[in-house]
């Protein structure tokens, strides 16, 4: 690899805020000549804010961008006229135009007052031609496949004469194959002297295509460095804040709590869940009053498999089994009727009903236990709600105040409350203790585990991985969309499952799951 020196693209100091909420905290970004710049971190961190501020489609609040000269972009089709492109993960192309049609919308060259076909034709055929690919310019978008609309956007893109392209997990709907012809489109590209900016959670894929890396935390710059001299081990701690070595013991509320229902019937035994290219074959097993956790990268499949276990995205193979019943799970009313519960990652977009009460949100998921001839008692629902209030410390002026003036701890034991309120046998949690106070965070860390000691099972996603460690009674850990890894006892620590994250079920000792050894 010849390393690039000219600097194409520098943003320094880079802020950006919404609504009071920071979301960039003087971040510096450097682009070279003819280089694949790979762009990572967790969700939240930054990169589609820092991405739409190189394209125009935001503006920083302060910082310098230098395009040659110091640049501020109004808008998209400013950055585009002077060759800075994105292409997204959703392909936005008009399917029922050719793929000349498409890559010249809106640019159309002209003869006698009438579009040129003849010339947007050949145009676009140098241009497939010079990346490489084997596309009818004629072909209408809808006739293509994904991989060939993916290809299409990028020329797209280039007949602007993009000098930056930015690919947004331009990946994810792409085959290996399909994968392997966008990387010798962009090796082309590279070789010409293009320089691209790619944003991907797959590390096999970083290693492959990319020269350098940009780790994104929490709105932070973390780290620049060539990934030739970065392991992946180091790449997962970047991302994650952690250091293995230097983690000390007994940092949340579930250090030294018991954690033991080996003796108690079997609750949950998903086998291969499937669901488009986000699940290829996850397997949990969990007990009555068992804490199980999911470990894993950003597009790991953590979320959609909690998503698919309570009907919230369609199971399209595997099965799902709740105390040996085979369940049907068409939708959450299923999973609701046959006692699975699940509270969200984003408890203010899925979660909490922001105008209405505390009252209101709390009992919504009880309200046909609470009815009568369409008419709920107000007398039983308080009586529900003075008990869990009570019972969870909820703290809040009354039962009638709104709940969006809660702190996040209050909203997220709100949330629990109303599962609370039904016949839940297993509780799905979504980064549970995300975006609450320290306080607040051990509140609901002991509640979950007093949850469990009752005989619930919980299935929890965290980011924190001492928090799974000592949460936990196993932790399984998803990569790809497969469960690669199962750990317990003395191999459940933070530096096997950041080792297990990074390069997969290798390490001796480690269980693998079942589906990894098929």
């Amino acid at each position: 690899m010849t390393q690039a020196t000219r600097t194409v693209l520098c943003m320094r100091d880079i802020k950006k805020s919404f609504s009071g909420v920071s979301a960039l905290r003087g971040v510096d970004f450097e682009l070279k000549a003819g280089e694949i710049h790979a762009l990572v971190g967790e969700n939240g961190a930054g990169k589609s804010t820092l991405i739409k501020i190189m394209t125009g489609a935001y503006r920083r609040d302060s910082g310098v961008m230098d395009y040659g000269d110091p640049v501020t972009f109004q808008n998209p089709t400013e950055a585009q006229a002077v060759g800075i492109v994105a292409v997204y993960q959703e392909i936005h192309l008009v399917g029922f135009r050719t793929v000349a049609e498409n890559i010249f919308l809106g640019r159309e060259p002209h003869r006698f007052g009438i579009i040129d076909r003849r010339r947007m034709n050949t145009e676009t055929s140098e241009i497939l031609e010079r990346l490489g690919l084997d596309i009818d310019p004629r072909s209408l978008v809808s006739s293509l496949n994904i991989a060939h609309r993916q290809m299409v956007a990028i020329a797209r893109a280039i007949s602007f004469g993009a000098r930056v392209l930015i690919l947004d997990e331009p990946t994810s709907s792409l085959t290996e194959t399909e994968v392997s012809v966008l990387f010798n489109v962009m090796r082309r590209l590279k070789s010409e002297g293009t320089s691209i900016v790619y944003v991907s959670h797959r590390f096999e894929e970083l290693y492959a295509v990319c020269d350098r890396v940009t780790v994104l935390r929490d709105g932070c710059n973390i780290v620049t460095q060539s990934l030739a001299t970065l392991n992946r081990l180091e790449l997962v701690c970047y991302m994650l804040g952690r250091e293995p070595e230097e983690v000390s013991k007994g940092v949340t509320a579930f250090a030294g709590r018991s954690q033991n229902a080996v003796n108690r019937p079997v609750l949950l035994q998903a086998e291969a869940l499937k669901y488009k290219k986000r699940l290829d074959g996850v397997s949990i097993e969990m007990r009555h009053g068992e804490i199980v956790g999911l470990a894993g990268l950003l597009g790991s499949g953590r979320s959609e498999t909690v998503r698919t276990l309570f009907g919230a995205e369609p199971l399209e193979g595997g099965t799902v089994k709740l105390e040996g019943n085979l369940l049907s799970l068409r939708d959450p009313h299923d999973a609701i009727d046959a006692g699975i519960a699940f509270l969200s990652e984003d408890r203010k977009a899925d979660g909490i009903i922001p105008e209405l009460s505390v009252r209101e949100n709390l009992t919504l998921a009880a309200l046909p236990n609470l009815t009568q001839w369409g008419i709920v008692s107000r007398k039983r629902q308080n009586e529900l709600v003075d008990r869990f209030m009570q019972r969870l410390g909820i703290k809040a002026t009354s039962a009638e105040q709104k709940i969006h003036e809660l702190s996040g701890g209050n909203q997220q034991k709100v949330l629990l409350a109303r599962w609370l309120c039904k016949n839940t046998k297993l509780l799905l949690l979504d980064e549970p203790t995300r975006g609450i106070d320290v306080g607040a965070k051990g509140e609901i860390q002991r509640l979950i585990a007093e949850l469990a000691e009752q005989g619930l099972g919980v299935l929890m996603i965290s980011s924190e991985v001492e928090e799974l460690v000592e949460g936990s009674q196993r932790v399984i850990v998803l990569r790809d969309g497969r469960s690669i890894a199962e750990l317990s006892g003395e191999q459940k620590n933070i530096k096997a499952i950041l080792h297990v994250m990074a390069e997969g079920a290798r390490q001796e000792g480690v269980k693998q799951s079942r589906t990894d050894n098929e």
